[in-house]
């Protein structure tokens, strides 16, 4: 993964996760897997449970512990209306930036 790409995750990857979860809730293994699904294949697993406690912290996530049949309970997260406004929040702000982007792009060209 490239030094921008790695910079640019670092500010959007929260809003990225709190999107997954609006579909449905989560544990952390499959927000893992989700991501590489979507062609974010470098961001390692780490990354996420990191990032999972600071949504949890931030009160923007229920969590609930799942058992598993393949070892000790799974963290379930859900995204709730705290994390919703977060959300909205995040994509008015993405919307913002990727427009005014979009124009220098447009007059560079």
């Amino acid at each position: 993964m490239g030094r921008q790409m790695t910079e640019m995750l670092k500010g959007t990857l929260e809003g990225i996760v709190l999107a997954l979860l609006v579909d449905r809730p989560a544990y952390g293994y499959e927000i893992t897997a989700q991501l590489r699904d979507r062609g974010f294949a470098d961001i390692a697993e780490g990354t996420v449970y990191a990032l999972l406690v600071r949504i949890e912290q931030k009160g923007f996530v229920d969590v609930a512990k799942v058992p598993s049949e393949k070892g000790p309970p799974r963290k379930v997260y859900t995204l709730n209306a705290s994390g919703t406004a977060e959300l909205n929040e995040f994509w008015m702000t993405w919307s913002f930036i990727s427009d005014r982007i979009a124009e220098l792009r447009t007059k560079g060209e």
